[in-house]
């Protein structure tokens, strides 16, 4: 691991840093297979008609499914892989997009990565007070169908007051290339606001539940920088930094597991984002709740 004035040094000035061999090949292996649990066990009937669209669809399928997903283990379907009716046209195993948004808390070997002592190690390198999970996500950007990630700020959809106290945590599971769909950032573009945002809608009465509202976030592709990785690495991503991915049309997989931290310490968390506190998960401090 590079040294901690390295680090900090890389991330400031590009507004995300990777981290090689993060994770150990058993880690990773572990996230996988526990992955591959939680998929056997689920009952395509049940979720199939919840698809995640990027593009002009997206707030549309923003649903109850959706926005009541914070504190539970859901699952949100590649476009290609069901048709109107919610059938699969694909394997199961391949047919979701992402799982989320609360696997970190509720599955075991997701708890064990998440609250790890070298994640808080990081999470003090950068100079976090108090950071708590908002979300975690498995992303599996599957061969063939693994759709593109849309131009973006993390910072649109789960904003906070100052921006900089949200941070991303990406881990690949498996390598990720410009074949199979790898990040792709604009270096130094965290120090721009973000100039829209994706909230709740105060009167979804007839209309969508979420709304986006704002400028549309154009950004040149030369400005783009690709950040390809190898099995086990950490990619930290600052609330604000441009970024994106492409769709994975090659024939290999790109695993990831990834979650996002706030640092309470100083954020006002903004009552209007999709994504809310509940009863029954509280957003947890990561140094209180350590399992090593």
């Amino acid at each position: 691991m590079e040294s901690s004035k390295s680090l900090l040094e890389t991330f400031n000035r590009d507004g995300y840093a990777v981290i090689s061999s993060f994770l150990t090949e058993e880690e990773c292996q572990t996230l996988k297979a526990a992955c591959g649990r939680i998929m056997e066990e689920m009952n395509p009937e049940e979720h199939s008609s919840h698809v995640f669209h990027v593009g002009e669809k997206a707030t549309k399928s923003r649903d109850d499914y959706f926005l009541t997903s914070g504190d539970k283990i859901r699952f949100f379907f590649e476009p290609d892989a069901v048709d109107e009716t919610g059938k699969l046209l694909v394997p199961k195993d391949i047919s979701v997009n992402k799982i989320g948004h609360a696997l970190a808390w509720i599955d075991p070997a997701f708890k064990k990565v998440t609250f790890s002592q070298k994640v808080a190690k990081v999470c003090r390198t950068l100079g976090l007070e108090d950071p708590r999970l908002v979300q975690s996500m498995y992303i599996f950007k599957n061969p063939g169908i693994g759709q593109k990630v849309n131009t973006h700020q993390d910072s649109t959809f789960l904003y906070v007051q100052p921006t900089s106290s949200l941070l991303g945590f990406w881990f690949a599971l498996e390598d990720a290339s410009e074949e199979n769909g790898c990040l792709y950032f604009v270096p130094g573009s965290q120090n721009r606001q973000p100039i829209n945002r994706f909230v709740r809608n105060s009167d979804p009465v007839g209309g969508n539940p979420t709304v986006m509202r704002g400028e549309e976030l154009n950004v040149p592709m030369s400005d783009f920088k690709a950040a390809p990785v190898t099995k086990g690495s950490l990619v930290l991503i600052h609330g604000n930094v441009i970024h994106r991915s492409e769709k994975n049309s090659s024939a290999k997989s790109r695993h990831a597991y990834t979650f996002h931290l706030v640092d309470f310490s100083n954020a006002v968390y903004s009552p209007e984002n999709w994504l809310q506190p509940t009863k029954e998960l509280p957003f947890p401090p990561i140094y209180a709740n350590l399992v090593e």
